[in-house]
């Protein structure tokens, strides 16, 4: 038997062997189609949806089908704005040897996952590179509002779900059949459940369950229910309309939900399902209680305290309900992940001028943020004061303009930003003439340097000192 990943060797090669996703390939399809009459308004679109259920194999299939050159960029690479011009930019602009007409589809992996040093400025330049492509793009990621708003906002979303553990059956019949296999009755279905909707998952548990076999039985398949937040979901049908208090709390412990993520969960559908004023009153008492035992599980790094937290959360919501609930009520995931996806962006905007400001003024971020913003931002809407500010603290255009509160860099912001350039330049300047002169005139260079050596953090201290200073000069 072949050691080939199996989830390799039969990776769909066409849209049309793609399984579980007819509407989202449809949609994506026909913005692929949009290009055959030029640049259409779309000159890009975000594929997402959670890991392993087929994104990136889609994507690799419609530049087959299209007839286009597949140029991938994914997260193991560099994705400075340097190296994505270099290597993308070039590429979203000039058609292939083979003729004018054929496109090259480029393709970026974890698009929500681009930060830190690494990616620094990698984000502006992809937005950039989108607004005058004439090459399409698709952009892959987990999670669509873990991505900046400036990002979504120049590309189409197109949302691919788990794919369901019918729609995975016939092709793992397909596999196992081309690998020989004999699967007895209710193996692939066990396979296609314990898989939570990832049809990768469940492509690797076969071959790993078929390893030196020729038949397999359901007692065969040792693989475990995966803790997915698809189980979220049956946790909640437990809490909500289940009779067993035991049995539901018990459920809990093999869920991939830690108990601040849980009451979450149940706060966000508590009041979807108990629509009887005296038990969403009781549900809420038994919740508000659970989050007092989270709050002493912070302040005092208790962590025995999450079990009491955890029966108010799934049994005190339970004995809370006087009456039954039958009807069917679609589960909703906490709406403050939601605004914190949506917020990210600014959030570490904020925490990275806060971290300048911060080093500065010798206080921390939390101080930084609570009393001294306001102050800061007075002197940044002032146009005497705020080329210095900007020098001073090394603002790039983005915080300047998260300090003034606007919504885009304004030929405004981008002057100060200039000036401020200006200023670090000519106080750099200055300082080579000062110190190199005065090595040249005296003809001492040689015991400069090593007292500078042995003096370094006080001669740098100083210099720094000097430069803030001038620059502070108002």
């Amino acid at each position: 038997m072949t050691s080939l990943d199996w989830t390799e060797k039969y990776r769909p090669q066409t849209l049309s062997q793609v399984i579980g996703h007819n509407k989202a390939v449809e949609e994506l399809r026909q913005w692929a189609q949009s290009w055959q009459n030029g640049v259409p308004k779309d000159r890009a679109v975000v594929v997402y949806g959670r890991a392993g259920i087929g994104k990136t194999t889609v994507a690799h299939a419609l530049g087959h089908d299209m007839g286009w050159e597949v140029i991938e960029l994914n997260a193991s690479d560099q994705r400075t704005a340097d190296i994505i011009e270099k290597v993308v930019g070039s590429a979203s602009q000039m058609s292939t040897l083979e003729g004018a007409g054929k496109k090259r589809l480029v393709i970026m992996d974890e698009a929500d996952n681009i930060h830190g040093t690494a990616d620094r400025g990698g984000e502006k330049a992809i937005v950039e590179l989108i607004k005058k492509t004439n090459q399409p793009i698709i952009l892959i990621a987990n999670e669509l509002y873990d991505m900046s708003a400036g990002l979504r906002g120049v590309c189409r979303p197109i949302q691919f779900n788990s794919v369901l553990s019918r729609s995975m059956i016939p092709a793992l019949k397909k596999i196992a059949e081309a690998e020989g296999i004999t699967c007895g009755l209710g193996v692939l279905e066990k396979l296609a459940e314990n898989a939570g909707g990832d049809l990768r998952s469940a492509i690797n548990d076969l071959q790993a369950a078929a390893q030196g076999k020729k038949k397999l039985e359901p007692d065969e398949i040792a693989t475990g229910e995966r803790d997915t937040k698809e189980n979220i979901f049956k946790i909640m049908v437990k809490i909500f309309k289940g009779t067993d208090i035991i049995e539901t709390h018990k459920a809990t412990y093999n869920l991939d939900e830690n108990p601040e993520d849980l009451i979450q969960w149940v706060d966000e559908n508590l009041p979807l399902e108990y629509t009887a004023p005296c038990d969403l009153e009781r549900g809420y008492h038994y919740l508000s209680r659970a989050s007092l035992f989270l709050g002493r599980v912070s302040r005092r790094q208790n962590y025995n305290m999450w079990r009491y937290a955890g029966v108010l959360m799934t049994s005190g919501i339970m004995v809370a309900r006087t009456n039954r609930y039958n009807g069917f009520v679609k589960y909703q995931p906490p709406s403050l992940w939601r605004k914190l996806g949506q917020t990210k962006g600014k959030r570490q905007l904020r925490d990275s001028i806060a971290k300048k400001i911060g080093v500065y003024c010798h206080v921390s971020m939390s101080y930084t943020r609570s009393q001294l913003f306001p102050f800061f931002r007075m002197m940044i809407q002032n146009d005497e004061y705020a080329p210095s500010i900007t020098a001073i603290l090394r603002l790039e255009p983005d915080e300047i303009m998260f300090l003034e509160g606007s919504k885009s860099v304004t030929k405004k912001i981008q002057k100060i930003f200039d000036d401020a350039q200006s200023m670090i330049e000519k106080e750099t300047e200055h300082e080579i003439e000062v110190f190199g002169g005065f090595g040249a005139n005296t003809g001492i260079e040689d015991e400069v340097e090593e007292d500078e050596a042995e003096a370094a953090p006080e001669i740098k201290t100083r210099k720094e000192t000097k430069s803030q200073s001038s620059l502070f000069d108002f």
